[in-house]
């Protein structure tokens, strides 16, 4: 068995350690590959793509816009324009931050911590009209 063993190690043993010579043009990047690197790789999304996100934020700007040029007030005023505001601004980090295209994982990393904390200045809001309102009713509307 070791007369064997011997033999099969003597004919590896060359082999392992004989550099392999490979001519130059092996080692050169591909023109694909080299512009790649160059440009920092990744996909490339079609241009309609950005036009119509672009087409949909002047859009919603211009709606934004003529709720100010219609003169609409009160809490209506305040819905529309906010709402817009929301939407272009998902537009933008959905699209031109590439965050479509991320893992959920950090999607949730990162739009959670914004949504827990407009929750709680939610609750702060409410909290505050119930504080106000109390001091309203018990001591009156003062001097």
């Amino acid at each position: 068995m070791t007369a064997d063993s011997d033999h099969i190690a003597e004919r590896i043993a060359p082999q392992a350690v004989q550099p392999v010579s490979r001519p130059a043009e092996l080692h050169a990047p591909a023109p694909a590959q080299a512009s790649k690197a160059a440009h920092g790789g990744g996909q490339q999304h079609p241009i309609g793509m950005y036009l119509k996100v672009w087409g949909y934020l002047f859009v919603l700007s211009a709606m934004s816009y003529l709720v100010d040029y219609f003169h609409v007030e009160g809490l209506l005023r305040q819905v529309l324009i906010i709402t817009f505001m929301v939407l272009k601004a998902g537009l933008i980090v959905c699209i031109f931050m590439h965050m479509a295209w991320e893992r959920l994982s950090l999607m949730y990393a990162i739009l959670v911590p914004p949504l827990c904390l407009g929750t709680l200045v939610l609750f702060m809001a409410i909290e505050s009209n119930y504080t106000f309102w109390t001091r309203i009713i018990f001591f009156g509307k003062g001097p």
